[in-house]
Protein backbone atom coordinates (compact mmCIF):
# COMPACT_ATOMS: atom_id res chain seq x y z
CA UNK A 1 0.00 0.00 0.00
CA UNK A 2 1.49 3.41 -1.23
CA UNK A 3 1.84 5.75 1.99
CA UNK A 4 -0.99 8.42 0.30
CA UNK A 5 -3.49 5.55 0.27
CA UNK A 6 -2.55 4.78 3.91
CA UNK A 7 -3.06 8.70 5.11
CA UNK A 8 -5.91 8.68 3.29
CA UNK A 9 -7.40 5.46 4.85
CA UNK A 10 -6.62 6.24 8.14
CA UNK A 11 -8.50 9.66 7.53
CA UNK A 12 -11.60 8.31 6.56
CA UNK A 13 -11.37 5.82 9.48
CA UNK A 14 -11.66 8.38 11.68
CA UNK A 15 -14.69 10.20 10.01
CA UNK A 16 -16.49 7.11 9.36
CA UNK A 17 -16.13 5.92 13.22
CA UNK A 18 -17.30 9.21 14.21
CA UNK A 19 -20.41 9.44 11.63
CA UNK A 20 -21.01 5.38 12.55
CA UNK A 21 -20.87 6.57 16.38
CA UNK A 22 -22.66 9.66 16.26
CA UNK A 23 -25.53 7.63 13.54
CA UNK A 24 -25.77 4.47 16.16
CA UNK A 25 -26.28 7.29 19.03
CA UNK A 26 -29.19 8.88 16.78
CA UNK A 27 -30.65 5.96 15.76
CA UNK A 28 -30.12 6.75 12.44
CA UNK A 29 -28.41 3.60 10.98
CA UNK A 30 -30.93 2.95 8.23
CA UNK A 31 -30.67 6.66 7.30
CA UNK A 32 -26.59 6.19 7.36
CA UNK A 33 -27.00 3.02 4.85
CA UNK A 34 -29.40 5.00 2.39
CA UNK A 35 -26.86 7.66 2.09
CA UNK A 36 -23.63 5.77 1.64
CA UNK A 37 -25.85 3.64 -1.46
CA UNK A 38 -26.97 7.01 -2.90
CA UNK A 39 -23.50 8.62 -2.75
CA UNK A 40 -21.29 5.50 -4.06
CA UNK A 41 -24.07 5.16 -6.68
CA UNK A 42 -23.46 9.29 -7.57
CA UNK A 43 -19.39 8.98 -7.07
CA UNK A 44 -19.58 5.49 -9.91
CA UNK A 45 -21.96 7.43 -12.35
CA UNK A 46 -20.72 10.85 -12.19
CA UNK A 47 -17.52 11.54 -13.49
CA UNK A 48 -18.09 15.45 -12.16
CA UNK A 49 -18.33 14.21 -8.97
CA UNK A 50 -15.02 12.67 -8.54
CA UNK A 51 -13.55 15.61 -10.46
CA UNK A 52 -14.67 17.61 -7.61
CA UNK A 53 -13.43 15.32 -4.61
CA UNK A 54 -9.87 14.96 -6.22
CA UNK A 55 -9.35 18.17 -8.02
CA UNK A 56 -7.20 20.73 -6.57
CA UNK A 57 -8.41 23.61 -8.97
CA UNK A 58 -11.49 23.90 -7.10
CA UNK A 59 -11.17 25.96 -4.06
CA UNK A 60 -12.27 25.22 -0.23
CA UNK A 61 -15.80 27.71 -1.10
CA UNK A 62 -16.24 26.13 -4.18
CA UNK A 63 -16.26 22.64 -2.94
CA UNK A 64 -17.91 23.63 0.28
CA UNK A 65 -20.82 25.06 -1.95
CA UNK A 66 -20.72 22.38 -4.21
CA UNK A 67 -21.34 19.23 -1.76
CA UNK A 68 -24.36 21.28 0.02
CA UNK A 69 -26.00 21.86 -2.93
CA UNK A 70 -25.45 17.90 -3.83
CA UNK A 71 -26.17 16.56 -0.19
CA UNK A 72 -29.17 18.92 -0.80
CA UNK A 73 -30.46 17.54 -3.95
CA UNK A 74 -29.46 13.46 -2.58
CA UNK A 75 -32.30 14.37 0.67
CA UNK A 76 -28.94 13.04 2.36
CA UNK A 77 -29.38 13.41 6.41
CA UNK A 78 -27.98 15.81 8.40
CA UNK A 79 -24.87 13.44 9.96
CA UNK A 80 -24.00 13.00 6.21
CA UNK A 81 -24.87 16.27 5.19
CA UNK A 82 -22.61 17.62 7.97
CA UNK A 83 -19.78 15.59 7.38
CA UNK A 84 -19.59 16.10 3.51
CA UNK A 85 -19.28 19.66 4.75
CA UNK A 86 -16.39 18.99 7.43
CA UNK A 87 -14.82 16.85 4.87
CA UNK A 88 -15.22 20.18 2.58
CA UNK A 89 -13.81 22.72 4.73
CA UNK A 90 -10.63 20.32 5.70
CA UNK A 91 -10.40 20.16 2.28
CA UNK A 92 -10.08 16.60 2.70
CA UNK A 93 -12.81 15.40 0.02
CA UNK A 94 -10.48 13.44 -1.51
CA UNK A 95 -10.87 10.48 1.17
CA UNK A 96 -14.43 9.78 0.38
CA UNK A 97 -14.32 6.27 -1.33
CA UNK A 98 -12.53 5.15 1.45
CA UNK A 99 -14.90 6.54 3.81
CA UNK A 100 -17.54 5.19 2.04
CA UNK A 101 -16.02 1.58 1.90
CA UNK A 102 -15.01 1.79 5.65
CA UNK A 103 -18.63 3.02 6.72
CA UNK A 104 -19.77 0.01 4.50
CA UNK A 105 -17.57 -2.47 6.17
CA UNK A 106 -18.99 -1.19 9.57
CA UNK A 107 -23.00 -1.32 8.28
CA UNK A 108 -22.30 -4.84 7.45
CA UNK A 109 -20.54 -5.93 10.09
CA UNK A 110 -23.61 -4.08 12.47
CA UNK A 111 -25.90 -6.37 10.17
CA UNK A 112 -24.03 -9.30 10.79
CA UNK A 113 -22.73 -9.49 7.42
CA UNK A 114 -19.77 -10.16 5.59
CA UNK A 115 -18.91 -8.89 2.37
CA UNK A 116 -17.12 -11.38 -0.36
CA UNK A 117 -15.46 -9.49 -3.31
CA UNK A 118 -15.34 -11.67 -6.16
CA UNK A 119 -13.68 -11.46 -9.43
CA UNK A 120 -14.81 -13.58 -12.16
CA UNK A 121 -14.30 -13.69 -15.60
CA UNK A 122 -18.25 -13.17 -16.37
CA UNK A 123 -21.04 -12.37 -14.79
CA UNK A 124 -22.49 -14.79 -12.18
CA UNK A 125 -25.87 -15.96 -12.67
CA UNK A 126 -28.29 -15.98 -9.57
CA UNK A 127 -27.86 -19.36 -9.16
CA UNK A 128 -23.73 -19.38 -9.01
CA UNK A 129 -24.45 -16.34 -6.78
CA UNK A 130 -26.29 -17.88 -4.61
CA UNK A 131 -24.53 -21.00 -4.28
CA UNK A 132 -21.10 -18.88 -3.95
CA UNK A 133 -22.86 -17.68 -0.85
CA UNK A 134 -24.04 -20.08 1.13
CA UNK A 135 -20.81 -21.94 0.63
CA UNK A 136 -19.40 -19.23 2.54
CA UNK A 137 -21.47 -18.48 4.80
CA UNK A 138 -20.72 -22.15 5.86
CA UNK A 139 -17.39 -21.09 5.76
CA UNK A 140 -17.28 -17.88 7.53
CA UNK A 141 -20.33 -18.28 9.91
CA UNK A 142 -21.52 -15.56 8.80
CA UNK A 143 -24.57 -13.87 6.32
CA UNK A 144 -22.71 -13.38 3.62
CA UNK A 145 -22.65 -10.02 0.95
CA UNK A 146 -21.26 -10.35 -2.53
CA UNK A 147 -19.53 -7.28 -4.37
CA UNK A 148 -18.82 -8.48 -7.61
CA UNK A 149 -16.61 -7.25 -10.55
CA UNK A 150 -15.95 -8.77 -13.52
CA UNK A 151 -12.96 -8.78 -15.25
CA UNK A 152 -11.89 -11.07 -18.53
CA UNK A 153 -8.15 -10.98 -17.81
CA UNK A 154 -8.55 -13.71 -15.13
CA UNK A 155 -10.02 -16.04 -17.76
CA UNK A 156 -11.87 -18.44 -15.82
CA UNK A 157 -12.46 -19.54 -12.41
CA UNK A 158 -13.30 -17.14 -9.65
CA UNK A 159 -10.99 -14.55 -7.15
CA UNK A 160 -12.56 -14.13 -3.90
CA UNK A 161 -11.59 -12.46 -1.12
CA UNK A 162 -13.52 -12.19 2.59
CA UNK A 163 -11.75 -9.85 4.96
CA UNK A 164 -7.69 -10.89 5.02
CA UNK A 165 -8.74 -14.28 3.25
CA UNK A 166 -7.76 -14.48 -0.29
CA UNK A 167 -9.06 -17.79 -2.49
CA UNK A 168 -7.58 -17.39 -6.11
CA UNK A 169 -8.49 -20.31 -8.60
CA UNK A 170 -8.75 -17.79 -11.41
CA UNK A 171 -6.96 -19.82 -14.67
CA UNK A 172 -4.48 -16.68 -15.47
CA UNK A 173 -2.84 -17.23 -11.91
CA UNK A 174 -2.57 -20.90 -12.97
CA UNK A 175 -0.96 -20.00 -15.76
CA UNK A 176 1.15 -17.56 -13.63
CA UNK A 177 2.22 -20.32 -11.45
CA UNK A 178 2.77 -22.86 -14.32
CA UNK A 179 5.28 -20.34 -15.83
CA UNK A 180 7.14 -19.69 -12.68
CA UNK A 181 7.43 -23.49 -11.90
CA UNK A 182 8.51 -23.94 -15.91
CA UNK A 183 11.30 -20.96 -15.19
CA UNK A 184 12.63 -22.64 -12.16
CA UNK A 185 13.26 -26.29 -13.94
CA UNK A 186 15.08 -24.90 -16.67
Amino acid sequence: MSETAGISTGIAQRYATAVFDIAKEGKAIKALESDVAALEAAMNESDDLRTLLTSPLYSREEQSAAISAIAAKMELSDTTSNVLALLASKRRLFVMPQLLAVLQDMLAEERGEVTAEVTTAKKLTKAQADKLAKTLKAQVGKSITIKETVDESIIGGLIVKVGSKMIDTSIASKLNALQNTMKEVG
